[in-house]
C-alpha cells in the first residue's frame, strides 16, 4: 500500500511538472503585441530628455526612454511624409515602393511590397490602423489599405478640429480635437473591438504636430512666457558661405515662394517663424497625454509587458537651423528622427543604441519579433540584435543612402539629391552640373556649417564616399527615373500636385 501511494505521488509529481513545463512553454511562445505611435514632423530633439527646449515636458515619452531603448542615430530614407510612411510599412526605399513625393494619386505597389501588417494578419494577428495614412486620397472603402481589420483614418493631412474621418469605409465629420479623437478610437478598439484571444498590432498615427501646428485649446499659449532657444547652429548670413548656389539663393520674400538673389541676402532675424515653433511644441502636449492614456489602457488590460511599444516620427523638422523650417533636404535636422522602443522582455531600461538605423528597418524588426520570416523584397535589417545588445559588436551597416526627389507641389524646396552618411562624414550629391556638392565632417562640424567639398585635404574622403554611394545605389537598386511609378498611376488629366507638405 505504501509503495502504491509512493508510486502515485511520484506519478502526480511528474504530471504536475509536465503541466508546469507546458504552461511555461505556452508563456514563452506567446506572441508579442505591437503598438506603433507615429508623429508627424517631430524634431529628433523635441524631447524632454534632450534639453533643447528646457520648458518642454514629455513625461510619457520619457517613460518609454527610461524603460526601453532610445536610438541616437535613427534616420528616414526620404524626409517627406508619404514616402517615409510607405517605407515604414513596406521596409523598402521610396524609389522601390514607388511613393517618392506627397502625391494625392499614388499608393505603393502593395501587391509586390506587402506592408508588415499584412504579414502579421496572415500569421493570426488582429490589426488596426488609427490615424493619418497620407498616401493616395481614396474615399470610402477604397481608403482602407491592405492588411487591416480595423480602419479609422482621413484623407490627406486632415484637420485639427472637427475633421472628416473614414471609419471602416464610412465617411463623416467628427467633433473635437484630432489628437483626442484618435486616442479615443485607439483605446476603444483595445478595450471593446479587438479579439482578446489574438495578438494585436495597432498603429496610432497622429496628424500632430504637422503645420499649421494647432495645439489643443487646453495647451494653447502655455509656452508664451518661455524663451525659444536660438538654434545650436548659426542661422544667419555666414551659414551660406561655401554652400551650393541653390541654397544661397533660397532666401524667401514675404510671399515665401519667390527667390531672392544671393547678393541681396540679409542676416535672418531670430526667431525665424518662432511663433510656429512654439505652437509645434505645444501640440506635443496632447500627443504625450495620448501616449500616457494608451499605456495606461494596456497596463489595465495586463498587456503592457507583452506589447512592443514603438514611438517615432515620419521625418525630422527644421526649427530654424540653417535658417530653415519644414524638412526634405539632406541635413541632420531633416533626415534624423526620434525612435524609442519599449519591450521589457528583450530591452533593458535606459538602453542607448548608437548604430545607424533607418525607417526601413522597422518592418523586418516587427516581423522577427512576431516569429515571421522577413520577405526577400524588404531592404531593411532587423534591429533585434541591437535591441538585445549588451554592448557587443554586431555586423551592422557602416553607411546609408538618403534620397530626395523634387516634389511637384514644392519644386523650389530643393533639387534631386542623394546623400551618403557614415558615423563621421556626409556627402550630398545634388545632381546639378553647374553647382557644387556638399561634404561635411560630422565629428568636428555636427551642425554641417562648413562645406569641405573644395578642400583638397578631404579629396580622398570624398572619393571614398562617392564609391560608397555607388555601392549603395547598386545594393538598393536605385532607379534615377523618379517617374516610373507615377506614370503608371496618375490619370492623364489629373494634376499631380498635392497641397499637403
Amino acid at each position: 500500500m505504501k509503495i502504491f501511494k509512493m508510486y502515485k505521488a511520484v506519478l502526480l509529481g511528474f504530471v504536475f511538472i509536465g503541466l508546469l513545463s507546458s504552461c511555461k512553454e505556452k508563456e514563452v511562445v506567446k506572441k508579442p503585441n505591437f503598438l506603433f505611435v507615429l508623429i508627424d514632423d517631430q524634431p529628433y530633439d523635441a524631447l524632454e530628455s534632450s534639453q533643447r527646449y528646457p520648458f518642454l515636458k514629455t513625461p510619457n515619452m520619457q517613460r518609454l526612454q527610461d524603460e526601453g531603448a532610445t536610438f541616437q542615430n535613427y534616420f528616414v530614407t526620404q524626409s517627406i511624409c508619404s514616402p517615409s510612411r510607405a517605407s515604414f510599412l513596406t521596409g523598402v526605399y521610396p524609389h522601390i515602393h514607388g511613393v517618392n513625393q506627397n502625391n494625392r494619386h499614388v499608393d505603393p505597389d502593395w501587391n509586390t511590397y506587402k506592408p508588415y501588417n499584412s504579414h502579421l494578419q496572415q500569421a493570426g494577428y488582429q490589426t488596426a490602423h488609427v490615424g493619418k495614412i497620407h498616401m493616395a486620397h481614396y474615399h470610402g472603402e477604397k481608403h482602407i489599405r491592405p492588411g487591416f481589420d480595423f480602419w479609422y483614418s482621413f484623407i490627406g493631412q486632415g484637420e485639427y478640429f472637427d475633421p472628416m474621418v473614414n471609419d471602416n469605409g464610412k465617411e463623416y465629420q467628427e467633433k473635437g480635437y484630432i489628437t483626442d479623437i484618435l486616442t479615443e478610437q485607439a483605446v476603444n478598439w483595445l478595450e471593446n473591438k479587438r479579439d482578446p484571444n489574438k495578438p494585436f498590432s495597432l498603429n496610432l498615427w497622429h496628424k500632430a504636430v504637422h503645420e499649421d501646428h494647432s495645439p489643443a485649446p487646453r495647451h494653447k499659449g502655455i509656452y508664451k512666457n518661455d524663451s525659444l532657444p536660438v538654434p545650436p547652429y548659426d542661422t544667419h548670413l555666414d551659414n551660406f558661405e561655401g554652400k551650393p548656389e541653390w541654397q544661397r539663393i533660397k532666401a524667401w520674400d514675404s510671399k515665401w515662394k519667390e527667390y531672392v538673389p544671393s547678393d541681396t541676402l540679409e542676416p535672418k532675424p531670430w526667431p525665424i517663424k518662432g511663433y510656429k515653433f512654439k505652437k509645434l511644441l505645444e501640440c506635443l502636449n496632447a500627443v504625450d497625454e495620448s501616449l500616457g492614456r494608451v499605456l495606461a489602457t494596456l497596463e489595465e488590460m495586463g498587456e503592457l509587458e507583452n506589447t512592443v511599444v514603438i514611438y517615432s516620427s515620419d521625418n525630422g523638422y527644421f526649427m530654424g537651423e540653417h535658417g530653415y523650417w519644414d524638412k526634405r533636404i539632406a541635413y541632420e535636422n531633416s533626415m534624423r528622427i526620434p525612435m524609442i522602443i519599449r519591450y521589457p522582455k528583450l530591452i533593458k531600461p535606459e538602453t542607448k543604441v548608437d548604430n545607424l538605423a533607418l525607417n526601413i528597418d522597422l518592418a523586418p524588426t516587427i516581423l522577427e519579433l512576431a516569429g515571421i520570416e522577413k520577405p526577400d523584397y524588404m531592404q531593411g535589417k532587423s534591429m533585434v540584435p541591437l535591441l538585445a545588445s549588451t554592448n557587443e559588436d554586431h555586423e551592422w551597416r557602416q553607411a546609408f543612402m538618403f534620397e530626395y526627389f523634387v516634389d511637384d507641389a514644392y519644386p523650389y524646396a530643393g533639387p534631386n539629391m542623394l546623400a551618403v552618411r557614415t558615423d563621421k562624414y556626409k556627402l550630398v550629391d545634388d545632381f546639378l552640373a553647374d553647382d557644387i556638392d556638399e561634404l561635411y565632417d560630422l565629428e568636428n562640424d555636427p551642425g554641417e556649417m562648413h562645406n569641405l567639398i573644395n578642400d583638397p585635404e578631404y579629396d580622398s574622403i570624398e572619393e571614398e564616399l562617392r564609391l560608397k554611394l555607388e555601392n549603395l545605389k547598386e545594393q538598393y537598386k536605385y532607379n534615377p527615373d523618379r517617374d516610373w511609378w507615377l506614370r503608371t498611376q496618375i490619370p492623364k488629366k489629373a494634376t499631380s500636385n498635392n497641397s499637403d507638405h
